[in-house]
């Protein structure tokens, strides 16, 4: 259901209750379980709220929240640039249509093939721009004959989050130290690089409780801009300031049914507030924010077993599926598409996977209507991090996706794997397919443009 079917105007959030219960349950009918759903106006949506409330800001969507083909070509034309972690991103942000002034590549400890990738891609696309978080990065893209536009990644010592896994601003993995930014980004210059902007992201999942840890972000990368740029100017060889500040991204949103939205225009008052004065243009890189609630995930009961603690619902979907739960304990809505279940009585139900695994359960004595085998289940905001990090552990294909357009069609995006899929490398290999030692090394190094 769009803004407009529900009568309020884009709102802050879509709760799993908003989806029409009778269309999902066609989608699964025609496609099958399990099965992702993503509904492309919901994405234009959400994005719409983000320039609003950042207006004369640079957009930039994270794509490993979401790199369907679909979901990069809808942000695109909405206006939002691609950032990229991994060569693959680049590939696919690219093959969507984005202009090399609309990517920026972000890896982190890059393979020696990513970097080969990023590199030739840069030299077809000038205006793309490669961020280095590691010194030893600015090293290895010299030794490539790279000298084009360089953002540097920092460290700003400072974290925040949903879970400790995906609190990357004070883990020494990611950036350059902040005392060594300076030093680092002027040599850089010296060298030859054109050293565009500097970038940093406190975290993932950020929400309005965060909004203290946020400001001190956003206050030191502020801080550090302004001394870049002084010192940028003041070198021997001066070259122009920086043209962006990029804050990352992490805002929130609401899994939870009683949680409040990310209040997005303090967060962007709080943003500018605390980035103060620079000469530069501000960044963000919003993944979750955009594509979490335009998507879910269906799923069919197909056992349901009494036991002594609780009732265990077993589904055709499990932590191969939506790796959320298992990895990171996260709460997902749970909604039973059956026609009558609202006149169920509900009962605590464990909600598991069918895989062999104990971590493989989205959701324990939860309480739920009466479920019965061949009930439809779906998952709510499996649109971010849900297909992206699937995997066909225990051998098991990934699912099928579907975007819904604008009005309201279903379009077949991904088409499931099947088994067929799951040996078809192992099978290719043992068959002897492969006609160079090449495709064993790594990325491919051709981009489609």
């Amino acid at each position: 259901m769009s803004a407009a079917e529900s009568g309020v105007p884009n709102p802050p959030v879509r709760r799993l209750g908003d989806w029409s219960a009778s269309h999902l349950r066609d989608l699964a009918d025609d496609y099958g379980t399990s099965l992702y759903v993503l509904d492309l106006e919901r994405v234009r949506e959400n994005y719409e709220r983000l320039e609003t409330a950042f207006p004369e800001s640079e957009i930039m969507f994270a794509a490993k929240a979401n790199a369907l083909g679909r979901v990069l070509e809808t942000l695109l034309e909405a206006g939002a640039g691609i950032e990229c972690a991994s060569a693959g991103e680049l590939v696919r942000a690219l093959e969507a249509g984005a202009p090399g002034e609309r990517v920026h590549y972000t890896a982190v400890n890059p393979p020696a093939t990513d970097l080969d990738l990023a590199v030739d891609a840069a030299a077809d696309n000038h205006a793309l721009t490669i961020t280095a978080g590691a010194e030893d990065t600015i090293d290895r893209l010299e030794e490539r004959g790279y000298d084009g536009r360089l953002c540097l990644r920092v460290n700003p010592g400072i974290g925040a989050g949903h879970h400790k896994k995906v609190r990357t601003g004070a883990d020494a993995k990611f950036g350059v130290p902040a005392n060594r930014a300076v030093e680092t980004a002027v040599d850089a210059a010296e060298r030859g690089f054109d050293v565009v902007g500097v970038h940093a992201h406190v975290g993932s999942g950020v929400s309005s409780d965060d909004l203290d840890a946020h400001r001190e972000f956003v206050s030191r990368m502020g801080d550090l801009a302004r001394e870049v740029n002084e010192a940028l100017t003041a070198a021997p060889d001066a070259q122009a300031g920086l043209e962006f500040v990029d804050v990352g991204g992490g805002f929130g949103v609401p899994y939870r049914e009683d949680e409040a939205p990310l209040d997005l225009e303090a967060v962007a008052e709080a943003t500018r507030d605390a980035l103060g004065e620079v000469d530069a243009r501000l960044t963000i890189e919003p993944g979750r924010y955009l594509v979490a609630d335009a998507g879910v995930l269906l799923t069919r009961v197909n056992t349901v077993k009494d036991a002594p603690e609780t009732t265990v619902v077993g589904v055709d979907a499990g932590m191969t599926t939506l790796a959320r739960p298992a990895m990171y304990g996260s709460y997902h809505p749970i909604r039973n598409l059956e026609a009558n279940a609202v006149d169920r009585p509900e009962t605590p139900q464990t909600v598991t996977g069918p895989i062999c695994e104990s971590s493989d359960v989205f959701c324990t004595d939860r309480s739920l209507p009466e479920t019965a085998r061949g009930d439809l289940l779906t998952i709510g905001n499996a649109g971010a991090y849900g297909y992206e990090m699937a995997s066909t552990y225990n051998s098991r294909p990934r699912p099928a996706s579907v975007v819904l357009e604008a009005d309201g069609l279903a379009t077949l995006s991904r088409r499931r794997e099947t088994l067929e899929d799951v040996v078809r490398l192992e099978r290719a290999a043992g068959d002897g397919e492969v006609d160079s030692d090449e495709p064993n090394r790594g990325s491919p190094r051709e981009v489609s443009r």
